[in-house]
């Protein structure tokens, strides 16, 4: 076991640490409804993965939203966020565009639902 100085201090330095302190995506297209999927293209010897991002390679074999990725892999949605910019910014995953079939609500729509359900 680790031994922290301060009770607090472990969950507030393992995601700084996860990210190597990176906060800001290069990319901000990424929302949680996204599905990403693995592409399948070899890592580059130049590329250093930590064992969270093999973890999410591993997870995105098979297509899966972003929500429901965040919370397999059990890191603030944040952390996660940074996690798949860099893998995107290798080409190690990828977003896959929704096709919608059927009736599917508008943007407006979704956001009157979204804002009344803050709203309670």
């Amino acid at each position: 076991m680790t031994e922290w100085l301060d009770g607090d201090a472990g969950p507030v330095v393992r995601p700084y640490t996860v990210t190597r302190g990176r906060t800001r995506l290069r990319d901000d297209s990424l929302d949680l409804i996204s599905v990403l999927e693995a592409t399948g293209v070899p890592v580059p010897r130049r590329v250093r993965l930590d064992p969270e991002h093999r973890r999410l390679l591993a997870i995105c074999l098979r297509p899966i939203t972003f929500a429901d990725l965040a919370s397999e892999i059990n890191l603030p949605v944040g952390v996660v966020r940074v996690l798949v910019d860099d893998l995107r910014d290798e080409n190690l995953l990828r977003v896959l565009k929704a096709t919608p079939t059927g009736d599917v609500p508008d943007e407006l729509v979704l956001r009157k639902l979204l804002n009344g359900l803050r709203a309670l």
